[in-house]
């Protein structure tokens, strides 16, 4: 059965600092869970996760919506120096290609 904390992003790494691995969950920054295999911190962070979520809900308090439920539209602002702008321009025009496009090219990179 999937419940909603399994749809929540989870990061597993190494952590020199506390020589141990480390279990992240991207929508909740504030917790992690340390642990001395992978599966052993993945195991921890969901579980923290979920209970948090509980925890919340709970006292009416909001719940992060998971990144990966979110719609998003495709569309946002991004300010660069005006050199930038000009050369992913001729980029652009020299391979005939819009603007949006190249800048789509290079994130998705």
């Amino acid at each position: 059965m999937l419940r909603e904390a399994d749809k929540y992003t989870y990061r597993v790494m190494w952590s020199d600092e506390d020589n141990e691995f480390i279990g992240l969950c991207a929508e909740f920054p504030g917790l992690s869970w340390l642990a001395a295999s992978p599966e052993e911190a993945l195991k921890g962070i969901r579980s923290t996760v979920r209970k948090c979520v509980k925890d919340l809900t709970h006292t009416g308090e909001p719940v992060p919506q998971a990144i990966t439920t979110k719609k998003y539209s495709g569309k946002f602002m991004v300010r660069v120096p005006p050199e930038v702008h000009r050369q992913l321009a001729v980029k652009a025009a020299e391979e005939g290609v819009s603007l949006n496009r190249v800048i789509s090219s290079k994130l998705a990179q």
